[in-house]
């Protein structure tokens, strides 16, 4: 997580990533934890971060307690300033990695291949290894530098999901927005879900509504 908002989509993310039996290595930018305190009124704490990202998980996009049961014991949080962690390393097994949300900073980092913190570090990792990384960038409107960054991490082979939700899928609540978005980054990363409706084409000249 980098510090743009939209921390619902990131823990959309995460709900689908432990409920398709994913292990998550959890990395949260400083950044970031301002934002998700702005946003939930969580404050993320190293110390208390399994009781933290419980209370975060079972929180709906409009912030009201959901009926998640949040199951953790396959996430494993690293500090962002811990350059010696795991991810640090190609040799660290990963199929890939996920930045949500993508701050323009965060972007520009990993673009210019920084590794400013454990974040970066990592993304420069996973691209260096050939794995999959997926950045779900959430900034309007993006200018051109930005843009270049962008191109230039397609160019090396990262997925750029931009926070766009579709309105296809019949969406009724914030959370079906949030959703999409996620699943739309999941997809991406070769993840199954059923966090939304997939188009299934036109039948009769209507949509089939399945």
């Amino acid at each position: 997580m980098s510090g743009a908002s939209g921390t619902p989509y990131a823990a959309s993310v995460l709900r689908a990533l432990l409920a398709a039996g994913e292990s998550v290595d959890l990395v949260v930018s400083r950044a970031s934890r301002l934002t998700l305190l702005d946003e939930t009124g969580i404050s993320f704490r190293d110390a208390h971060w399994r009781e933290d990202l419980r209370e975060w998980l079972d929180r709906g996009a409009d912030g009201k307690p959901g009926t998640f049961e949040a199951d953790i014991t396959d996430v494993r949080y690293w500090n962002a300033g811990d350059l010696a962690a795991g991810p640090s390393s190609g040799s660290y097994p990963s199929k890939g990695m996920l930045i949500v949300p993508a701050s323009t900073a965060c972007v520009a980092g990993v673009a210019l291949g920084l590794s400013k913190d454990l974040l970066q570090r990592a993304a420069s990792v996973t691209l260096k290894e050939r794995r999959k990384l997926v950045v779900a960038v959430r900034e309007t409107p993006l200018n051109g530098q930005t843009l270049r960054h962008l191109v230039t991490l397609d160019d090396a082979g990262a997925s750029v999901v931009p926070a766009s939700p579709g309105f296809y899928a019949g969406a009724t609540h914030i959370q079906d927005l949030v959703d999409f978005v996620a699943g739309r980054v999941l997809d991406a990363a070769g993840v199954g879900h059923d966090l939304y409706r997939r188009w299934q084409g036109e039948l009769g000249g209507g949509a089939s509504g399945q």
